[in-house]
């Protein structure tokens, strides 16, 4: 049993992100959903329970967090460890090893096992998950999703019995999200109690016993699965929630006309370390093209894009813009990357900084605007570091609108996001498109490819498999590409 006992938490110097008045029971063996707008609280739940607050997170706590009538703050890290296994959004944040067997073992060896056990326990986490091709690899060499298997391995070795996720499928293409949903399902049967902050809610709709809808760190309305998807589309939309079912997302029958071809990639092979990643590329993109990348985790996805900026160097064939050969250095002049782990790319002390940093000449009223249509602008004195994983992702996007870059490429860029955020990323993706930039989108985002993409590129095999029209009349195939369910998830 999870209590909370009049629960309020204030984050030391901010004045938002925090919980008030939190009272919960969750019983033993229940599977509860958090869901809500970015900064509505979710994770700082999860934090609690945890005890990451007040060991590591400081601020003003009142109230009591019990688990199993044992108040949280007063037990040591290693006797919350021993109950309670943690798979953060930003799995890079939780690894201690650079293998991966060394990963999934990490937790196990810190409860003292013995070398045989933990041998067994190991492969029978291998076994259950069904992640044998991830066994024995540079963690550093994973794609995001390959490591947020990784992350939720490890915790599963450990064989805790309360689950804590946040946004467990923000790095995950679609079939690993099925895959996410059965290993939920197997731990459900298990007896485990599971606790989730997640924006993406079709896959859990099965799954969760209860939907807790928080708003400014409040509990508004506790919801059944049945009631949460009995409210018209239009009611989550206001509420800031995503989809509940994917059967629902349709594309637009008929995309605008693309303007003048600008881009061209002829015969285009990518390596790593001497080993093959892409090949045969050959594709063009005229201005206004927004073109989603799409593919199983691991697929080459982010080194496309790498590529077409100019960031790997291992390239063969040409890159052509305006039918002049473009080198790596005249292509990482002409690009803007928004990166999958956007803490990468953020340096500056305040988000409104971070909006001019390393731009020359920068446009203070397009970037006042574009903090406003997205949300920021009463986070502009905030450290980026402080803001959610959702409202940096935010910011990095805004940077792609104020750089004043021809070509720019996003990965992953609704990772996190909430429908408002989603929405709003979209919107700036469609004016961008209307300014005459050639973007690039890797997405496992249906929602989000149905609302701002024209195409689709699906790698596979280490090839370009598909290049498929986002309209009505392709939908079959979309739904395909992105083994969106026929029926409701299990």
């Amino acid at each position: 049993m999870i209590e909370f006992e009049n629960v309020s938490f204030s984050y030391q110097g901010q004045e938002h992100d925090g919980l008030h008045e939190i009272n919960l029971k969750i019983a033993d063996g229940e599977c509860v959903l958090f869901c809500g707008r970015s900064g509505c609280g979710k994770t700082t739940v999860t934090r609690l329970v945890n005890g990451l607050i007040p060991q590591f997170y400081q601020g003003e706590l009142q109230g009591r967090i019990l688990v199993d009538g044992q108040e949280i703050s007063s037990l040591p890290m290693y006797r919350i460890a021993s109950k309670v296994g943690s798979v953060f959004q930003n799995p890079r944040t939780q690894f201690f090893n650079v293998d991966t067997d060394s990963e999934i073992a990490f937790g196990i060896e810190n409860q003292a096992r013995p070398p045989k056990e933990l041998a067994e326990r190991v492969e029978q986490t291998t076994e259950d998950l069904n992640i044998q091709k991830l066994r024995k690899r540079n963690i550093f060499e994973l794609s995001g999703g390959e490591k947020q298997k990784i992350a939720f391995a490890s915790v599963y070795a450990m064989n805790p019995k309360i689950y804590l996720l946040d946004e467990p499928s923000s790095n995950l293409d679609m079939t690993s999200i099925q895959e996410l949903a059965k290993h939920l399902r197997l731990i459900k049967n298990q007896g485990k109690t599971i606790l989730i902050a997640e924006h993406r809610l079709y896959y859990l709709m099965n799954l969760a016993d209860r939907i807790v809808y928080l708003e400014q760190g409040e509990i508004i309305k506790i919801f059944t699965p049945e009631e949460l998807r009995r409210l018209p589309q239009a009611e989550r939309e206001r509420m800031g929630l995503r989809a509940v079912d994917l059967q629902e997302i349709l594309p637009p029958a008929n995309q605008p006309v693309a303007g003048k071809e600008v881009l061209k990639l002829c015969d285009v092979a990518l390596h790593y370390k001497k080993s093959g990643i892409l090949h045969g590329i050959g594709l063009s993109a005229a201005k206004g093209e927004v073109v989603g990348v799409i593919g199983r985790n691991g697929a080459g996805k982010t080194t496309f894009l790498r590529a077409l900026c100019g960031l790997h160097k291992s390239c063969d064939g040409q890159f052509l813009w305006d039918g002049r050969r473009m080198e790596r250095r005249a292509r990482l002049k002409r690009s803007y990357m928004v990166m999958q782990d956007v803490n990468y790319e953020l340096f500056a002390e305040s988000v409104e900084a971070e909006c001019s940093f390393g731009i020359r000449n920068p446009d203070h009223a397009l970037a006042e605007a574009t903090l406003g249509e997205l949300g920021l602008a009463a986070y502009r004195e905030r450290h980026p570091n402080t803001l959610s994983g959702g409202q940096k992702q935010r910011v990095a996007v805004a940077v792609s609108m104020i750089c004043g870059k021809d070509l720019l490429v996003f990965d992953e860029p609704t990772s996190g996001l909430d429908f408002d955020s989603m929405a709003q990323v979209a919107g700036l993706i469609r004016r961008l498109s209307e300014m005459g930039k050639v973007i690039f989108i890797v997405t496992h985002d249906f929602e989000f490819v149905c609302r701002t993409c024209s195409r689709v590129l699906h790698f596979d095999e280490g090839e370009m498999a598909d290049d498929v029209p986002v309209v009505t009349d392709a939908l079959p195939k979309l739904r395909e590409l992105f083994s969106v369910p026929d029926e409701k998830m299990i």
